[in-house]
């Protein structure tokens, strides 16, 4: 295991590059993909690794990230290992057919490199493109750097190609704060990498005419409902298989994963749940303000977004007296997408915390370590009322007039 970590063995690759270089490893068999930026080097480079012959995978281009989702379809139906990559507008695109691979029970794996949604056109980092797929029937991890991007997306193909599971997968990472940021990284070497993904085995394979399939039957009433409760069981069963898959991976990497991550919980009265790159920034300003001013500060990270673990939050933050949750997208006359997620976990928790909201980096914007701090304080502040003194929900880094809504009740 230790020379897993030889200074030898380091690489200093982005997120985009550590990506592609799972797609090598795992010796995917097809990508079929259209350029949108910030996710376009992933794709790219596996196109550079076919053309160059250090695979040999086939590279599709084609005209709309719609249809390189039906391209992914078409392949995987056909039993082969397919991935491709996509970010934002072409996200959104990509939707309508995100529930097809998915009701198919089809294992692709999908590099999405987070960004915001127009308009006004952006094409840098937030988590618009995440909550638009949530409900789209696909597993999906959260990679926190470039590291985490090149490791979660070789056990993305692992869970998503086990005969218990047989769902499609996503890895986020962040638009260009991962995507574009090179950082060390300690690959697996070839051989391990793909003897720990191991080989396809294909199920009801199109190609197989001995044995021939139906893909995208019809239904109506009288099947499509249990059809779809079946595949809510496969996603909620593949819990048991993602912590399978990551403590294999721990044992050839020594690097360890869990579907929720926390830090400095132990003692914790007040909490920060973050996704992606604000759970580094949140880490730090939680350690400064527990040597700084005794605050004890602490920080959960959902690395497992779907299936969304209810019972594992709940326990993380039980004990918690107020609890801070950041949604990096718009919440469009509501609260965040993943505020009422943690939110509901909350309510069936026995300590009941008070749980707040913080908008935050959107578009891009940066969230500061003294930007978490003062999420940190204010909930010190609820701690030590005994009820919210804020408002609910918060807009957090926003220049001009502090914008505050659904305000608490007061007796």
């Amino acid at each position: 295991m230790a020379e897993k970590f030889d200074l030898n063995e380091r690489e200093v690759w982005d997120g985009n590059y550590a990506a592609s270089q799972a797609l090598r490893q795992a010796d995917v068999d097809v990508v079929v993909a259209y350029p949108i930026t910030p996710s376009t080097p992933i794709v790219e480079n596996y196109g550079a690794y076919v053309g160059n012959g250090y695979i040999n995978g086939e590279f599709v281009m084609v005209e709309s990230e719609h249809a390189a989702m039906s391209g992914c379809i078409g392949a995987s139906a056909a039993g082969g290992r397919v991935s491709t990559a996509t970010s934002s507008q072409g996200f959104a695109l990509m939707v309508e057919v995100l529930y097809q691979a998915s009701g198919m029970r089809l294992p692709i794996v999908l590099n999405v490199v987070n960004r915001a949604l127009a308009a006004p056109l952006n094409v840098r980092g937030d988590h618009a493109d995440m909550y638009l797929g949530r409900d789209s029937g696909w597993i999906q991890f959260g990679a926190f750097n470039a590291q985490e991007a090149y490791d979660l997306a070789l056990c993305a193909f692992k869970v998503a190609e086990d005969h218990r599971v047989r769902l499609p997968v996503m890895v986020h990472q962040d638009g260009f704060i991962t995507s574009h940021t090179a950082q060390n990284v300690y690959p697996l070497s070839d051989e391990v990498a793909y003897n720990f993904v191991g080989d396809i085995v294909p199920v009801d394979d199109m190609l197989d005419f001995s044995r021939p399939v139906t893909y995208g039957a019809q239904t109506e009433e009288d099947w499509h409902f249990e059809h779809k409760a079946k595949q809510h069981k496969a996603l909620m069963d593949s819990r048991e298989v993602i912590d399978e898959v990551f403590a294999e991976f721990e044992k050839i990497s020594g690097r360890k994963y869990n579907r929720v991550e926390t830090y400095d919980m132990e003692d914790a009265e007040v909490a920060l749940v973050g996704l992606g790159t604000t759970v580094e920034t949140a880490r730090v300003a939680a350690k400064e303000l527990r040597k700084e001013k005794g605050i004890k500060a602490g920080v959960v990270a959902i690395r497992c977004f779907r299936p969304f673990p209810l019972d594992e939050v709940r326990d993380a933050l039980e004990g918690v007296k107020s609890i801070a949750v950041t949604d990096r997208s718009s919440p469009g006359g509501a609260m965040g997408a993943f505020y009422n997620e943690v939110a509901a976990a909350m309510a069936t928790s026995k300590s009941r915390p008070m749980v707040t909201n913080y908008i935050y980096g959107l578009g891009g914007r940066d969230l500061s370590i003294e930007n978490c701090k003062e999420i940190f304080q204010d909930q010190k502040a609820n701690a030590d009322a005994g009820h919210i003194t804020t408002d609910i929900q918060q807009f957090t880094g926003l220049r001009g007039p502090k914008l505050g809504f659904f305000k608490t009740a007061r007796g």
